[in-house]
């Protein structure tokens, strides 16, 4: 069983996601607490936000406890690649071609 978060985050977002070589986790102490930046696939990053955000939701309560268990605070940070905006639709003449 994995002792430390980063671990065990690391055990639930592989078993989670299509393609886990691509999961990368960056580790960061300040005065805080303990900062999980996730990497994932860019495919895999709606699988590991779930539906309405719940999953990882329920990733940082689990790791969260399982910080305070070891005294310290454990947050997650998931890096998601910036996703660009939908262009603006022009709207539809429908006044011509309908005769």
């Amino acid at each position: 069983m994995a002792d430390k978060p980063e671990q065990l985050l690391e055990v639930i977002l592989k078993a989670l996601v299509d393609e886990p070589d691509k999961v990368k986790i960056a580790r960061k102490v300040d005065e805080m607490g303990v900062l999980l930046t996730v990497k994932v696939g860019d495919e895999d990053v709606g699988l590991v936000i779930g539906k309405k955000g719940m999953l990882i939701q329920a990733i940082r309560t689990v790791i969260s406890t399982l910080g305070m268990k070891n005294k310290a605070r454990v947050h997650i940070k998931l890096d998601v690649p910036e996703i660009p905006r939908r262009r603006e639709r022009r709207p539809i003449d429908l006044s011509s071609g309908f005769e």
